[in-house]
């Protein structure tokens, strides 16, 4: 292939030599998983590119990638379209709506089994690793005080509460922040957790590392709208629309937006952006390794979600907004 944000320079082969479906749960597969750091209930494997090929890193090599199997539980449905699933709806965030993504491809092994790869955002072009910790561990919650599910535990006004705490330059960051935020219920990322949020310093200055992890988990399972388990933030109250149907609309989104301390009008300007179907995510999932069915079902499942979004808030509608206090200020 030709060089790309994925790669620094020369070809790279996207076929793999190796069939990672076939060393699951050997003592290899679990060791090489033990060496990711990046947290997540889907297998993850080390790589890098050696001679133009890609393969599994070895022990104390620094890896520069990350491979990404279908999951290897049969109990979600498609599970062998998440890679695709994945690259599409990263591809969409940057491509149709751009905001900052890992670099990411699809590979595939001798069987035919399509892998995602990600390069890995906290590696230098030296070597060196960017300090960087994710939104879990800077708000406080671990698996030992909230269980195997603690990632899911908070609220995104925790997420922001911490981004002005440790980002100096936080509202260009919060910008970022508030519309992953948007994106993830549009294309209904069921598990937008507190890991899947990060800083990183660059430098002498922390940032939102790039997104990553974005997927349409709702063509797999059953989710919630909003990850969090306290949702966009239990110091403002639901819409009339929330309340009545259980799924948040614009109205509460525009809340939060100013909630967490953000412009009117760049509030706006971002929820603006996602009361319709853009023509190019049609043609990027049209253009996707998803199945045709699928892809009927993806685009039918954010026009459902952009439905909810559009919906009219009855208490509010042809009155003014009212404003409540901003808990991070």
């Amino acid at each position: 292939m030709k060089n790309n944000p994925l790669f620094d320079k020369g070809r790279v082969s996207l076929a793999l030599d190796f069939n990672l479906d076939e060393r699951h749960h050997t003592d290899e597969m679990t060791h090489a998983m033990q060496l990711i750091s990046v947290s997540g209930v889907q297998e993850k494997f080390p790589a890098v590119v050696d001679g133009g090929k890609i393969r599994l890193a070895r022990d104390g090599e620094r890896s520069t990638h990350i491979l990404k199997p279908a999951p290897w539980d049969a109990t979600l449905n498609e599970n062998w379209q998440i890679p695709a699933n994945e690259h599409l709806t990263m591809q969409i965030a940057s491509l149709v709506y751009g905001i900052a993504t890992a670099a990411n491809g699809l590979c595939s092994t001798p069987s035919g089994h399509p892998v995602y790869i990600i390069r890995r955002f906290d590696i230098s072009p030296d070597g060196t690793k960017y300090p960087m910790e994710d939104m879990a561990t800077l708000i406080g919650k671990s698996e030992a005080d909230g269980g195997t599910v603690f990632k899911y535990h908070g609220s995104y006004m925790e997420i922001a509460e911490a981004i002005r705490r440790y980002i100096e330059a936080w509202m260009v960051e919060m910008e970022r922040f508030f519309e992953l935020v948007v994106f993830n219920y549009i294309y209904a990322n069921g598990d937008a957790h507190l890991k899947n949020f990060s800083i990183i310093r660059y430098a002498d200055d922390y940032r939102l590392t790039p997104a990553y992890d974005l997927m349409n988990t709702a063509l797999h399972v059953r989710d919630e709208d909003l990850a969090l388990s306290d949702g966009l933030s239990p110091a403002i109250p639901k819409s009339d629309a929330y309340s009545r149907t259980g799924h948040p609309c614009r109205q509460d989104f525009e809340w939060f937006g100013k909630e967490i301390g953000l412009v009117e009008t760049r509030v706006r300007r971002i929820l603006d952006k996602y009361t319709s179907i853009p023509d190019m995510t049609q043609q990027l999932v049209q253009g996707s390794q998803l199945t045709e069915k699928l892809g009927r079902s993806y685009l039918h499942i954010v026009g459902e979600r952009i439905s909810r979004f559009n919906r009219i808030d009855k208490e509010t509608n042809n009155r003014s907004v009212p404003c409540w206090p901003v808990s991070i200020r």
